[in-house]
């Protein structure tokens, strides 16, 4: 079975064209800039390219991902009959689905009930899902939930200390992200330890980041909240603040409301702190030459993950491995090298040898004599879509 995953952006598309079976990627690639001045990367066959092309909706830009996979050098099928199902990404599945689901007008109404909830990003799931119903009536579509994974959570996790009924009412309460990202890396991580019961702390560590706490296999904790922007310190989010910082900006800068939500959301974090750059490669580099706010803002940041990592511990009571993962997580050794630090208390103790290593693969970078193992583990959100996808739809 070959399984089309999309992600559909506000302006961009990510698309990958998997064996779930297999685990074998036949195609994988972004369209960007939608309704802007389209241009689509496509990798296949070893080669990479980057074009041009008319994408004044997201329309075009899967009519387009469809015709350079069935088209041209870069081809890996003969039609879109060779393709069985779609899977996408959902941001936000709300308090309706705990796990994926087959794609009817159901979903969709009750994803469409919810987009207050995600109003950046459901939109677009949405939408992609009706236009390959539209363009492939004929194949079945499963919408994959970041926030499913996390259903799992006590309501002594979920609940926000405010008046209930603002719960009942509004659904005002923790949802968490990267659902998909710590299913993955939690489950890997399980086989490595060779235990179903256990304790793990999974760190997605990238532009946007979150921790989450897994008993057992089942997420019972997690940073991000409502929305993405509780918990770790991101690129350019805040992360954890008292929420009085929103008044008070409203009174000092005379901002509205969405003003302060944008400032919190795309100004904040990182860029906020360093003044240089939301990438945190560009913050380390000026931290090694000596930039004060650079040093701080990764103290800061690598602060928070290390409390977030304490916090956790002491709700699982206890842990039997730390994994790093994402784009920060699997590649800034430094940011591990800090987060570790000082935690030799807990039983983690970090190889410094094997931290620097620089690898692809999933790999064991705690020292010999650590009570907890430390794991660095590349995740593989759009196999869980397809894998997903593909248990669905099977028969």
């Amino acid at each position: 079975m070959l399984v089309l995953v999309l992600n559909s952006g506000s302006s961009s598309l990510k698309y990958q064209l998997m064996n779930p079976q297999t685990a074998e990627v036949k195609a994988t690639g972004l369209c960007e800039r939608i309704g802007i001045d389209g241009k689509i990367v496509h990798i296949a066959n070893g080669h990479k390219t980057k074009t041009d092309h008319n994408m004044p909706s997201h329309k075009e830009a899967i009519l387009n991902v469809i015709n350079i996979l069935t088209h041209g050098d870069d081809k890996v099928i003969n039609s879109i009959d060779d393709i069985q199902a779609i899977g996408h990404r959902v941001v936000h599945g709300g308090e309706f689905f705990d796990k994926s689901v087959i794609v009817d007008e159901d979903v969709i109404a009750k994803l469409e009930s919810i987009i207050p909830l995600a109003p950046l990003h459901n939109p677009a799931n949405i939408m992609g899902m009706k236009i390959t119903r539209e363009l492939m009536p004929t194949k079945p579509n499963v919408a994959v939930f970041d926030t499913a994974f996390h259903q799992t959570m006590p309501a002594s996790s979920f609940m926000y200390a405010i008046p209930y009924e603002d719960y009942k009412d509004f659904g005002i309460r923790k949802y968490g992200f990267h659902g998909t990202s710590h299913y993955y890396v939690s489950n890997e991580a399980q086989k490595l330890l060779n235990k179903e019961e256990s304790k793990i702390i999974v760190c997605h560590l990238g532009n946007g980041s979150s921790v989450c706490a897994v008993k057992d296999g089942k997420s019972v904790e997690t940073s991000m909240g409502l929305t993405p922007l509780e918990g770790l310190i991101m690129g350019t989010r805040s992360g954890d603040l008292d929420p009085t910082v929103v008044t008070f900006l409203m009174e000092k800068k005379g901002m509205t409301g969405d003003e302060v939500n944008n400032y919190l959301n795309k100004k904040s974090g990182l860029l906020g702190v360093s003044g240089i750059s939301s990438d945190l490669r560009e913050v380390i580099e000026e931290a090694e030459e000596g930039n004060e706010r650079a040093i701080i803002t990764i103290e800061m940041m690598t602060n928070r993950i290390k409390k977030y990592i304490a916090s956790y511990s002491a709700i699982l009571g206890g842990v039997d491995a730390i994994c790093f993962t994402a784009g920060i997580g699997e590649n800034a050794n430094l940011v591990r090298e800090k987060v570790c630090e000082n935690l030799e208390f807990m039983g983690i103790k970090l190889d410094d040898e094997k931290n620097a290593i620089r690898s692809g693969e999933a790999r064991e970078i705690n020292s010999d004599d650590s009570k907890v193992k430390i794991y660095v583990i590349p995740t593989n959100e759009e196999y869980v879509i397809a894998h997903d996808t593909y248990e669905l739809v099977k028969g």
